[in-house]
C-alpha cells in the first residue's frame, strides 16, 4: 500500500528499524509457550478471536518494557491492556460492519499535507518523513497502518455523532450555569476550633498513648566515611588511580566485605553514630544517609568532590521524649487538624442528611458573636474568595442550600447560597458559537456513552481467563 511513498522502506534506515522492532518480540520468545488447543486464543469476541499472540503483539507494540509490566502484574497492569485490546477490536468489528473504508490516496493526502512532513517550500519532504519514521521506530507500514486505523476510528465516530447540534435551550442553559452570579452568605470557622494553645497536657498524653505506633520516628545506627584522593591516593588529583580504587571498593561491597573492614584496610577514618535523627542535626552528609535508610544499607555515592560510603546498622522506632518541645507542637497541631475534621465532618454530615438549618446557621453565629459575610461570584471561574473547586460545587447547588467551602488558604467556611441572577444568549451573540459547541460536544459524549453500553450489549465477550493467567505467570 502506498508504494509512492514506502519506496524509503528498502533504505538501510527501514532495515535498522525492523531490527528494533523485532529484538522485543524475540526477547520475549512467548509464541511457543501457547499453541494447544484453545488456549492459544485468549479473547472471544461472538465469532471473533483474539489469540495469545494477538495480545502478545500489542503489547509489544506498547511503550511498556518486560520488567515494567513484571513491576505492575499486581495492579493488574495485564488486564488494562487486554481490556484496551478489546475496545480497540470492537471499534474495528463496528468499521467491518458498517463497510467504513478510506480509499488509498485519502491516506497519501493525509501524509503529503501533513506539515510535519513539509519542507521550507510547503512541499513534502520525503527526508523529513524519513527522519520522523526512525525517530518513532517506526517504518512507512507499520506508520501508516496506525494512521489508516485513526482514520477509521474518526470516520466511525463522525458517523455515530455525524450532524449533532446543541438546540438553543441547551445552549442557554449552559451559558446561564456558567455565567450566573451568586449571592453568598459565610461565616469562616476557625472560631469553632480549639485552639493549639488550648490542649491540656491530659488530652496530650491520651493523643500519644492513642497513636503511639504512629507517632513513632526512625533513629539510624549507622558508620560512614568520606573518601578523597588525598585519603586514598595521597594526591589531590581525580586521576585513573583513584577512580580504579573506586572501582575496586565498589567491587568489594558487591563481594560482601564488611565496612570497617574494609575502611581499616584502607586506613580511612570511620564516623560511628547511634540512633541518629536529623530533626535537630544539621550535618548535610548525615542528613543524605537518613534519606537512603530504606534503600541500600551498604553503598557509595558521588558526592563531586568526594565520594561518600556509609553503612546503615540498624533502624530503629523510637517515640519521641514527650519533654521535646518541637514534638509536643506536632502534637498539638495534629490534635487541632483531628478535632477540626471531627467538627467539619459532623457539621456536613448534617447539612447532607437535610437537618442543618437556617436557625442552626443563626444559632452557631451567635454562640460566637459573629456576624454574616456576603459576596458575589461573578461566574463559575471566580476564585477570588473561594477555590475553585468550591467554586463549581457552589454553581451545582440550589438556592438557600449550605455546604462547607475552602479558599486557597486552606479556611474553612460554612456557606449558604442566598440568591443567583441569570441572563439568556441570544444568538445574535458573539458567544452563541462558543456554547452551541459545548453544546454539541455535551451531546455527544452522551451518545458516545451509549454507544459504549450499545457495544457491550451487542457482542458476546468471553475471556480465557485461564489463558490470561499463563500470560501472567510468565512475566512473573
Amino acid at each position: 500500500m502506498l508504494n509512492k511513498i514506502r519506496k524509503f522502506s528498502k533504505t538501510i534506515f527501514a532495515k535498522i528499524i525492523l531490527v528494533v522492532m523485532i529484538i522485543p518480540f524475540v526477547f520475549w520468545g512467548m509464541g511457543g509457550n501457547f499453541n494447544s488447543g484453545n488456549t492459544n486464543n485468549i479473547v472471544k469476541i461472538d465469532n471473533h478471536n483474539i489469540s495469545t499472540q494477538d495480545f502478545i503483539n500489542y503489547l509489544n507494540d506498547s511503550s511498556l518494557t518486560s520488567d515494567q509490566i513484571k513491576e505492575k502484574i499486581e495492579d493488574n497492569i495485564l488486564e488494562q491492556m487486554l481490556s484496551d485490546l478489546i475496545s480497540k477490536t470492537l471499534l474495528n468489528l463496528e468499521i467491518n460492519n458498517l463497510n467504513i473504508a478510506i480509499p488509498e490516496e485519502s491516506l497519501i493526502k493525509l501524509i503529503k499535507e501533513n506539515e510535519n512532513f513539509m519542507d521550507d517550500n510547503k512541499k513534502f519532504s520525503r527526508l523529513k518523513y524519513e527522519k520522523f519514521l526512525i525517530s518513532k521506530n517506526m517504518n512507512a507500514s507499520e506508520f501508516e497502518i496506525r494512521l489508516k486505523d485513526r482514520e477509521l476510528q474518526n470516520k466511525l465516530f463522525s458517523y455515530i455523532g455525524g450532524g449533532t447540534q446543541s438546540p438553543i435551550f441547551i445552549t442557554n442553559k449552559i451559558f446561564k450555569n456558567k455565567n450566573k452570579k451568586i449571592d453568598l452568605g459565610f461565616v469562616n470557622l476557625v472560631s469553632f476550633y480549639k485552639k493549639e494553645s488550648d490542649f491540656s497536657d491530659k488530652e496530650i498524653k491520651k493523643f500519644i498513648n492513642e497513636n503511639e505506633n504512629t507517632l513513632k520516628k526512625d533513629y539510624i545506627d549507622f558508620t560512614y566515611s568520606k573518601i578523597t584522593p588525598q585519603n586514598l591516593t595521597g594526591l589531590n588529583e581525580f586521576d585513573n588511580n583513584f577512580f580504579e580504587k573506586i572501582d575496586e571498593i565498589e567491587n568489594k561491597i558487591l563481594n560482601g566485605v564488611e565496612f570497617n573492614d574494609l575502611m581499616n584496610q584502607l586506613k580511612i577514618q570511620i564516623i560511628a553514630k547511634k540512633n541518629y535523627n536529623p530533626i535537630n542535626n544539621d550535618n548535610k552528609l548525615e542528613k543524605i544517609i537518613f534519606e537512603k535508610r530504606l534503600e541500600e544499607k551498604f553503598q557509595i555515592i558521588d558526592q563531586n568532590d568526594f565520594y561518600l560510603i556509609y553503612k546503615i546498622k540498624k533502624i530503629n522506632k523510637i517515640l519521641p521524649d514527650i519533654n521535646d518541645k518541637k514534638f509536643i507542637t506536632q502534637i498539638k497541631k495534629a490534635l487541632y487538624e483531628k478535632l477540626k475534621f471531627d467538627y467539619n465532618k459532623k457539621l456536613l454530615k448534617k447539612i447532607n442528611n437535610a437537618k442543618f438549618t437556617d436557625n442552626d446557621f443563626i444559632n452557631l453565629i451567635n454562640s460566637k458573636s459573629l456576624k454574616i459575610e456576603k459576596t458575589q461570584l461573578q461566574s463559575i471561574k471566580d476564585d477570588s474568595k473561594f477555590n475553585i473547586n468550591s467554586v463549581k460545587l457552589l454553581y451545582s447547588m440550589p438556592i438557600n442550600s449550605y455546604t462547607l467551602t475552602s479558599d486557597n488558604k486552606n479556611n474553612i467556611y460554612l456557606t449558604k447560597i442566598i440568591k443567583s441572577y441569570e441572563n439568556d444568549i441570544y444568538k445574535t451573540s458573539k458567544d452563541f458559537k462558543n456554547y452551541a459547541n459545548i453544546g454539541n460536544i455535551k451531546i455527544k459524549n452522551n451518545i458516545f456513552s451509549s454507544y459504549d453500553y450499545l457495544l457491550n450489549n451487542k457482542y458476546k465477550i468471553k475471556i480465557n481467563q485461564k489463558t490470561l493467567e499463563r500470560v501472567k505467570n510468565y512475566f512473573r
